[in-house]
């Protein structure tokens, strides 16, 4: 095995034994935040499923086309993004307080790699405001509670999951999280959500044994859901259109968006 090293900007304390998402999640995006032990594993699984970098970088557009639709189109000045990963370019915040200055967002992550960087480098605009909340999204009750020191939650948020209930591996659970989470902002609030799925018709089978890897070799442990699954999660809440696509899809160019296994939707609390 390589020598690990720390990345950049990241004081020692991360684990640097087994291979981690965020870091190995960077690494797909081009970033240079990863010990050795995640471009390895990260490399493997690309191996296995060479489409997992269009996948992360799909991922990463659907979030900018998503949080410029909701704060240009539909004015929502409140975002709370749950799995936050490593920063990169045009974060969250940095895309909704380049429309409205006066947005309010808060982080949230458990991850150390992602802590260390969070707190130097999501810092929000002269007009609105950033924080980060260490905390898992298995416990929305705190979660919510510790946001509720920046957002307001007698009116609207977005409530940004992109790529993180597929680290809940119970399905009751994750909707259970969902569940509450939503049940906590008011009307006019939105889920945004991206999950992987193993769904043939988007050219999911790939992800089947690049997860099994995956979850030998690096942590957290990860799942695949159907679109089945995935539309679940939306229960009680009206999706804005195009629905649920492969987040590729979602309000994108078509001719210019590859179909990635990664189901992507927005909806809107009634």
């Amino acid at each position: 095995m390589g020598e690990s090293r720390t990345p950049p900007g990241v004081p020692a304390g991360p684990d640097t034994s087994v291979a981690h998402n965020a870091r190995v999640w960077n690494h797909w995006v081009g970033g240079e935040d990863a010990y050795e032990v995640d471009r390895r594993v990260g490399d493997h699984v690309a191996s296995i499923i060479p489409v997992v970098r269009d996948i992360a970088r799909a991922d990463r557009e659907f979030l900018g086309r998503a949080v410029t639709y909701l704060t240009g189109e539909r004015g929502v000045r409140q975002f709370l993004d749950v799995g936050a990963g490593l920063p990169t370019a045009d974060n969250t915040h940095q895309i909704a307080q380049r429309i409205a200055p006066d947005s309010r967002v808060v982080y949230v992550d458990n991850d150390p790699a992602v802590s260390a960087h969070a707190r130097s480098l999501l810092t929000g605009g002269p007009d609105g405001t950033t924080a980060y909340l260490d905390a898992d999204v298995r416990d929305p009750d705190a979660v919510l509670e510790r946001a509720a020191a920046t957002l307001d939650f007698d009116r609207p948020v977005a409530v940004m999951m992109l790529g993180v209930l597929n680290f809940v591996l119970d399905t009751g659970e994750a909707r259970e999280v969902v569940r509450r989470v939503m049940a906590a902002v008011p009307s006019g609030s939105f889920l945004v959500l991206t999950h992987p799925t193993s769904d043939a018709e988007v050219g999911g089978e790939d992800q089947i044994p690049a997860m099994a890897f995956w979850n030998e070799n690096a942590t957290p442990p990860i799942t695949a859901r159907s679109a089945e699954d995935i539309a679940a999660f939306f229960q009680g809440l009206n999706l804005v259109e195009p629905g649920l696509v492969p987040c590729s899809r979602w309000r994108a160019e078509a001719d210019a968006a590859v179909v990635v296994p990664q189901y992507g939707a927005v909806a809107v609390k009634p």
